[in-house]
């Protein structure tokens, strides 16, 4: 997880916040920064992406070299040149201005498109260009996208657009309206056959195609300082007579309003996306274990030299080490467990909940969806995940990476440690209840292994969100519970001062829910687990995990659902 850190990029500085001019880097020896205004060495800029090494401003790139510098070298071959242009408007001079922009740029239109190979993968790939009338999406720049899809949809392969536009073409008319619902429609189909699509938004993204095929991506990705919206900042000022605040309409806004799931960095781009595109290789699937991987059991355990067990704890001792801040948080467990674990963000609506972590991973080379209730270890950081108490927006991201996992025939491996969903105003106003409850229905029909793992705290329907699995788990030293011990005395006893008798009575421990059929595994801490004995109990439960996923990899998708069904019918 952490060589995949420096791929990501959340911050920039206030510079990048001015929208970039369109540049092109001429054959002098050097060139004007369109961000800081500096005179910078020309192969300097080249050999850093394209990237100010001043100041870290973007310049704009054509779309021939954006293919470049992603593409395997010679492999990109166009599609679907050729295709006369539209002027249903008579607009004067149109034409001309079409061919003199084709002669000067050396581009069909203002998006160039094709298949490639990136990492050894086949995709197709496309990037527009905003030399050619603002990269404005008319009939041949939607039909070029509508096309693609078809043949990618046909083929069975990926697509990655590259998206920069100022919007409709103004010259087309409602012609080019027509394009977001026609680009829009074949993307629908492409999904439905279980195909990727990813996007990446850079400067500018606006209008039309932000309302359209930009944003429809199963991943969503912007570079640095991009400006991205639907309405211009200036037509937004002239309509509301206010100031826009610093930072409106970037990749950073986005992000934090859950439409992105990450920024990347040009130079990291190339390979943040061949590790995707190996995370949804079709050629593979969930259950295809390397040799040395594929005998392993639950039975293992069993043959491993016994390790003394904690005595003597009682269910309030037990709850008090589920509470500790010493106990790893599920990204510590997603770091020490699995492999190339690449976070996604955001639930498409609202914000980005830093209580839910999510995203891809590889398990011995398998990809896998991974999300976590997280929680922190000081106050600093509690205060950022809000001491693991997910709003509404974190289930409804966890959702939508299942919803994606099943999509994409991945396993789910949930990690669950949460006192509780969010109770306050804002978390109501939001419809804390109603996600709870979205998320219970949903999960019961998602067609592929979930597992759910209690690693702390598991409490009441803010935990039961993310715990509707083919299996549950829990550590030892994990509580499951309908309430906190102190709620339960202060609501049945009317005295919170016995929140450890109620413990005992409300049966929490790991101990207690196996008996009661709630848990199927409890995962042995021969001594509480912490950042110091985690790489050990995460060896354990790695492999724990690798045969759950072998044994729900022999049932089919309706087999899946059912067994689920029946899981939790029985109670």
């Amino acid at each position: 997880m952490a060589d995949l850190k420096r791929f990501f990029k959340k911050t920039v500085s206030e510079d990048r916040h001015k929208q970039a001019a369109s540049v092109s880097v001429p054959e002098g020896l050097w060139i004007k920064c369109p961000k800081c205004g500096e005179m910078v060495y020309r192969e300097d800029v080249i050999s850093s992406a394209y990237v100010c090494p001043k100041c870290g401003g973007y310049f704009r790139i054509s779309a021939k070299r954006r293919i470049k510098m992603i593409a395997d070298k010679g492999s990109f071959k166009e599609w679907f040149t050729g295709i006369d242009n539209s002027n249903p408007l008579d607009y004067p001079d149109y034409p001309q201005k079409i061919e003199d922009l084709r002669e000067k740029t050396h581009l069909d239109e203002a998006i160039l498109i094709g298949e490639a190979t990136i990492g050894g993968i086949r995709t197709v790939i496309g990037a527009m260009d905003t030399r050619f009338l603002m990269a404005s999406m008319g009939y041949v720049v939607g039909e070029k996208i509508t096309r693609s899809f078809e043949e990618a949809t046909k083929q069975g392969l990926p697509v990655i657009l590259f998206c920069c536009s100022g919007g409709a073409r103004m010259q087309e008319g409602i012609v080019s309206l027509m394009q977001m619902a026609k680009t829009s429609a074949a993307i629908k189909r492409h999904s439905q056959a279980g195909l990727l699509y990813t996007s990446v938004l850079t400067d500018p993204t606006t209008g039309g195609v932000t309302a359209s095929f930009a944003m429809l991506g199963d991943i969503i990705l912007a570079e640095p300082g991009s400006l991205i919206g639907f309405a211009g900042p200036r037509v937004i000022e002239q309509t509301i007579g206010q100031k826009l605040p610093e930072g409106f309409q970037r990749p950073e806004f986005l992000l934090e309003h859950g439409f992105l799931d990450g920024i990347v960095e040009r130079g990291s781009m190339r390979d943040v996306l061949s590790l995707i595109l190996k995370l949804h290789d079709t050629r593979k699937c969930y259950g295809e274990f390397p040799q040395e991987t594929s005998a392993r059991s639950f039975d293992t355990f069993g043959k491993k030299k016994k390790q003394k067990k904690q005595k003597n704890l009682t269910a309030w001792d037990r709850v008090q080490i589920a509470r500790s801040s010493d106990r790893p948080s599920a990204a510590e467990y997603i770091d020490a467990i699995f492999d190339d674990f690449m976070e996604f963000h955001g639930d498409r609506g609202v914000r980005d909940d830093n209580a839910i972590i999510g995203g891809i991973a590889t398990l011995d080379g398998q990809p896998v969806t991974v999300i976590g209730i997280h929680k922190g270890h000081t106050t600093k950081e509690n205060i950022r995940c809000n001491f693991g108490m997910p709003s509404p927006e974190g289930y409804k991201k966890a959702l939508r990476l299942m919803k994606q996992a099943e999509k994409f025939h991945r396993p789910i491996i949930l990690f669950v440690d949460t006192p509780g969903a969010f109770c306050g105003i804002e978390a109501e106003e939001g419809g804390v209840g109603e996600a709870i409850a979205r998320n219970l229905f949903e999960m019961s029909n998602i067609k592929v292994p979930i597992l759910s793992i209690m690693i702390g705290e598991g409490g009441s329907g803010g935990a039961l969100a993310m715990a509707i699995g083919n299996e549950v788990w829990s550590l030892e030293n994990s509580t499951y519970s309908i309430l906190s011990p102190e709620g339960f005395a202060a609501i049945l006893w009317k005295d919170g001062n016995r929140a450890s008798e109620a413990a005992k009575v409300m049966k929490i421990t790991a101990e207690d829910l196996k008996e009661l059929g709630v848990i199927e595994q409890v995962i042995e801490e021969p001594e509480p687990v912490s950042i110091d004995n985690i790489l050990d109990i995460s060896e354990q439960m790695k492999e724990m995990i690798l045969g759950f996923i072998e044994k729900y990899d022999k049932m089919t998708p309706e087999e899946l659902v059912e067994q689920r069904y029946q899981r939790f019918r029985k109670f």
